[in-house]
């Protein structure tokens, strides 16, 4: 409600703004105080308003007044002190303004019957009354605010103390539940007998159409194997040996609903925002978890959240990124992380073993700002071009660490020169690497087969590793054009295993370049060739890079064209354009549920194409201008293919029908006779499986031997 209140002198003063500058004026001119509002009306427990004038000798008192009987008005302002139900408070927010804040100080809660206390409301009513707030210089008043309080109480339910936390009994220590049709809260349910709310009429309306059976509260009859069921006409010999006597509350149901349990109240919405803690410092970092500073703050480093850069991104310990952050400028900048001198970045960084390093910066200053300025906005006239120096361009950082802990942090501060001419879009460079010794810690891309979405790990032998014959780990990639889509700014994105894709990029031809076919030829498979730098890939996720069975050679195949065609002095053939690669993989077992796929063949081949420069739709100077350029594709490509798992020869007809030894589709299971006495059995020692075996095949024996057959056989024999 004080927002309301708020809102209503919100409204006032922006409705009446040339009045409430005329006002202000004629305060500060004349030296009075006005009210602004002079009336209100609050149904809330805090209003609030503002007095402005001359307000450095004034006080503030509050009474209570109500109109007279007789005239109907009420009295002059009164600069004496009365005690109320209302706390004022005031707060200066300007040269000649004060902000006024009345609050009720009492509780809004209604009474209950034999409540005592004198503190709630006893009515629905709790607050009618109106007050007057006199600015006082000394004991002369110099000006009133009129409040009309009307508030009512606030009415909560009776449980309101409790934690609201559902209990339902566990049946399993009750036979049944009293009245499981008692569906309704304090209602009669129809056809429910054992209801308590339904009255003597109510059951008189349905007394002979109950619901039946353990719904209607009804307990089932006593089951057969009672001894006080079975009767003597239909009673089998041996049951009075096996019946059982058992009183009737031992009875095995167990009810139709909930075994029990306790389900917490639902907490109501908040509109607040939580309390953020601060971080809390680790012993020693695991992967993951974050990396303090000396001051226990996170070491943060502009990251990709969300599809945006955060600047204040805490770095994760083990975990590499590397991440581009496009910011458009119009002026220089002026903060972190565009403009950071060397002495902030060379910070402390905890290293996890109790201790601490030192960042070692190295600056290093880029001429070259292609990379980094993707485009410009040439400016008028009227713009003058700004200077930025020492602009941050990139940060590279390298984490050297060793089990738990950071051995050294080394930085390289790549700065530069920008010059604005009215906006210029400027595209910064950040990333991590964390290294053990002086190998990068590679991630793996599943365990042990790969997933899908993770990167297709190749490598060649490391011929510098004192001839081990170990695997180092390279890239298999695809084309990622960014801006203008040419090679020369293409960058490249791994290959992922399951996802197919294909991309390319745009070599600028000459007719010129067309004159020298071989030298064209070579370019194009030269930035082919660095797409697959490889010659063995990893079958599984996670290979070993000592042992060689767990790499495959990589094809390549070179696809021959069917036509065979000549150079000419405009034209080019046999230009590798397109690089395509197959992935063979095969699911060799199942972990938890998923797939494990292995790679059993990686091809790589090159597709060849002819370039004639196009000299149609009305644009002849490619073929005139021997400098004037065309563009031409190159492209490259992934396609994986899922070997199925080979089953076996089909089942004829008849091993689909008999079933006979089928234990899954058989009830009989013949194969399982002998289960008990077979090592596979472990429901107890294999000793004892087997001497209970033998003690049921010697009582077999026996009974067959003094059975009618051999009694028979012998009487034929004597």
């Amino acid at each position: 409600m004080a927002n309301a209140v708020e809102i209503i002198v919100f409204n006032l003063v922006s409705h009446h703004v040339p009045c409430f500058l005329l006002c202000l004026s004629l305060a500060a001119t004349q030296n009075v105080v006005v009210f602004q509002p002079p009336f209100l009306t609050t149904t809330g427990p805090t209003v609030t308003a503002v007095l402005l004038g001359n307000t450095s000798d004034i006080s503030l008192y509050v009474r209570t007044v109500s109109p007279s009987n007789t005239t109907g008005s009420i009295g002059p302002p009164s600069c004496v002190s009365e005690e109320t139900q209302w706390v004022l408070t005031t707060e200066q927010v300007g040269k000649t303004a004060v902000q006024i804040e009345l609050r009720l100080d009492r509780e809004l809660s209604l009474c209950g019957e034999n409540d005592t206390d004198t503190d709630c409301c006893p009515k629905p009513l709790c607050v009618l009354e109106t007050l007057q707030v006199s600015a006082c210089v000394g004991s002369k008043p110099q000006a009133s605010l009129l409040i009309q309080a009307r508030i009512h109480a606030l009415l909560l339910p009776a449980d309101a103390a409790s934690d609201n936390n559902t209990v339902i009994p566990n049946q399993v220590y009750q036979p049944l539940g009293s009245c499981p049709c008692d569906l309704t809260f304090r209602a009669c349910d129809v056809r429910c007998c054992c209801d308590k709310d339904c009255s003597t009429e109510d059951l008189k309306l349905f007394a002979s159409h109950c619901l039946p059976g353990p719904f209607g509260g009804q307990m089932i009859k006593d089951p057969d194997y009672q001894c006080s069921v079975q009767s003597s006409e239909n009673s089998p010999d041996w049951f009075p040996f096996l019946c059982v006597n058992s009183p009737p509350d031992n009875n095995p149901y167990l009810g139709l609903f909930y075994r029990g349990d306790t389900i917490p109240a639902e907490p109501a919405p908040s509109f607040q925002m939580p309390p953020v803690s601060p971080p809390v410092p680790v012993n020693a970092y695991i992967q993951g978890s974050p990396i303090f500073t000396m001051t226990e703050q996170f070491l943060t480093i502009p990251q990709m959240v969300l599809g945006r850069c955060v600047n204040d991104a805490p770095v994760a310990f083990l975990r590499n990124f590397a991440v581009e952050c496009v910011t458009p400028l119009q002026s220089c900048p002026t903060g972190a992380p565009l403009k950071t001198l060397p002495e902030a970045l060379r910070i402390q960084v905890k290293n996890g073993q109790g201790g601490d390093v030192v960042v070692d910066v190295t600056e290093e200053a880029d001429v070259d700002l292609s990379l980094f300025i993707s485009s410009t906005h040439a400016s008028s006239g009227m713009y003058q071009s700004l200077v930025c120096e020492n602009v941050t361009l990139a940060l590279e950082y390298k984490f050297y660490w060793k089990e738990n802990g950071i051995t050294s942090v080394a930085l390289v501060h790549t700065v530069g020169t920008i010059t604005l001419n009215r906006s210029v879009t400027l595209t910064t460079r950040y990333s991590a690497e964390f290294l053990n010794g002086e190998f990068p810690g590679e991630p793996d891309s599943g365990n042990p087969g790969y997933q899908v979405g993770r990167p297709v790990i190749t490598g060649i032998v490391d011929t510098l590793d004192n001839n081990t014959g170990s695997i180092q780990r390279t890239s298999i990639s695809l084309w990622k054009p960014v801006s203008d889509g040419l090679c020369s700014t293409a960058e490249k994105k791994p290959v992922l295993f399951g996802e197919n894709s294909t991309s390319g990029c745009l070599l600028p031809v000459s007719r010129q370049n067309l004159t020298e076919c071989d030298l064209l030829r070579e370019t194009v498979s030269s930035l082919q060739a660095a797409l697959v730098s490889a010659t063995y890939v990893a079958r599984s996720g996670n290979p070993d890079p000592l042992l060689l069975t767990d790499w495959v050679n990589i094809s390549f195949v070179t696809v021959n064209s069917s036509t065979t065609m000549e150079d000419s002095p405009s034209s080019c053939c046999g230009i590798p354009s397109h690089q395509h690669v197959q992935v063979w993989s095969l699911v060799t077992g199942m972990v938890d549920g998923t797939p494990q796929r292995d790679i059993l063949d990686l091809q790589v081949s090159s597709s060849f194409s002819s370039w004639t420069l196009d000299c149609g739709g009305g644009d002849i100077s490619p073929c005139v201008d021997p400098l004037k350029t065309q563009l031409f594709p190159i492209t490259s490509s992934v396609t994986f293919i899922d070997i199925p798992v080979n089953t076996g020869p089909p089942k004829t007809r008849f091993q689909i029908n008999f079933t006979e030894y089928d234990c899954s589709r058989n009830d009989v299971c013949w194969p399982e006779l002998a289960f008990p006495i077979t090592k596979y059995y472990t429901g107890e020692p294999y000793s004892q499986s087997l001497a209970k075996g033998l003690i049921l095949v010697f009582f077999f024996i026996t009974a067959s031997i003094l059975g009618t057959p051999w009694r028979q056989l012998r009487q034929a024999w004597s």
